[in-house]
């Protein structure tokens, strides 16, 4: 339970990879804020956390909207106290290929991704500075590479990760850590993806080193803890690739 003294916020943690998240911080004995836009969802996680004996609570929140995330952080405070980590993961995603990619949709993906966590960073940067606690944002490998149909996805994915190393610079005087995790795991982005490009998600999994699709709360999960916990209190600014060898940093 080497996550007893922690409070975490996952964003996006209704489903997918954020799920998996936070089931893997209140396995470590996390107090874990679900949040996302999708109240039923969050309170559906919450509760398999406390079914599991852990401590949750869900907030509805879009990340899109600065009100929504000043209020969730307020909630959790007041429900489990003042935030000690933040992971972002809450992404809309919008696939197409440049061509055809409109400004609404990289409008979309920007507001709910980069921007909607620089609001949470912002919101939470109290008590992350009082706490010295750290901050987890979600990248992507498609931001390392240049597959077809993801232009605005990749785009901001990228620009997540050179912000957060920006704000690693800045923070490391509070003791603030922020690093970022690029996850290949069953979701449902992946599943939206596969749909729209089923011959392309067809030979995935051969391509993975590791010869499968990662788990959202065993590996992706996981590897969250570890960035979250006593042992990487040395590690800052830094991206990890969690995604069985299938991209690499270049």
């Amino acid at each position: 339970m080497r996550l007893a003294e922690t409070v975490a916020l996952v964003t996006g943690a209704g489903q997918g990879v954020g799920r998996g998240v936070a089931l893997a911080l209140a396995a470590e004995g996390a107090a874990v804020a679900v949040v996302g836009r999708t109240l039923a969802k969050c309170e559906a996680v919450a509760a398999e956390i406390v079914e599991r004996g852990g401590r949750a609570i869900a907030v509805q929140a879009d990340a899109g909207v600065r009100a929504d995330v000043d209020a969730a952080v307020a909630a959790v405070r007041a429900g489990l106290g003042p935030v000690t980590s933040l992971v972002n993961v809450a992404q809309t995603t919008r696939y197409g290929s440049i061509r055809r990619l409109t400004e609404d949709d990289l409008d979309a993906v920007w507001q709910s991704g980069p921007v909607g966590s620089l609001r949470f960073m912002q919101a939470c940067f109290d008590d992350l500075r009082a706490s010295k606690g750290s901050v987890v944002n979600f990248g992507s490998g498609s931001g390392l590479t240049a597959r077809p149909a993801m232009g605005a996805y990749a785009a901001v994915k990228e620009a997540l990760r050179t912000m957060s190393r920006v704000a690693a610079a800045e923070w490391g005087r509070y003791g603030i850590r922020v690093n970022v995790v690029c996850p290949l795991a069953g979701s449902p982005g992946f599943d939206s993806w596969t749909a729209d490009l089923p011959d392309a998600a067809a030979s995935l999994a051969a391509q993975v080193p590791l010869g499968r699709l990662g788990d959202a709360e065993a590996d992706v999960g996981r590897a969250v803890v570890f960035l979250v916990g006593p042992d990487a209190q040395y590690i800052t600014g830094t991206t990890l690739m969690v995604d069985g060898g299938y991209d690499y940093l270049r």
